[in-house]
């Protein structure tokens, strides 16, 4: 990915942080530690590499979900785009599971 055409993403989406001094985003935060599990699990099936941060800290105690802002969810930059899209087709139901479908079977949306 060029790096000005992620510049130029990016002033687009300013709810995507960057992490100081690293090339890590923050693509998106959860107040529910499950969901912030569910969301990384759905970037890593896509081939994202994503990590969790405060997840563990928010497990102890959701009180303190508020005052940390929730479980950030993290990707390297060549991936925010990316990331972004999967995201928004978690949000939409695209993962859903399908209740008639047999046992276990995952189904992305057409």
């Amino acid at each position: 990915m060029h790096t000005l055409a992620l510049n130029d993403w990016l002033a687009a989406h300013p709810e995507v942080e960057r992490i100081p001094e690293r090339d890590l985003y923050v693509v998106a935060r959860y107040m529910i530690p499950m969901d912030a599990n569910l969301a990384q699990g759905c970037l890593e099936a896509s081939g994202i590499p994503a990590m969790l941060a405060d997840a563990h800290l928010m497990q102890t105690d959701l009180l303190l979900a508020p005052a940390l802002g929730g479980v950030r969810l993290l990707v390297d930059a060549q991936h925010v785009q990316q990331a972004y899209s999967v995201l928004e087709a978690l949000a939409r139901g695209d993962y859903a599971l399908d209740e008639h479908a047999p046992d276990g079977e995952w189904h992305k949306a057409e």
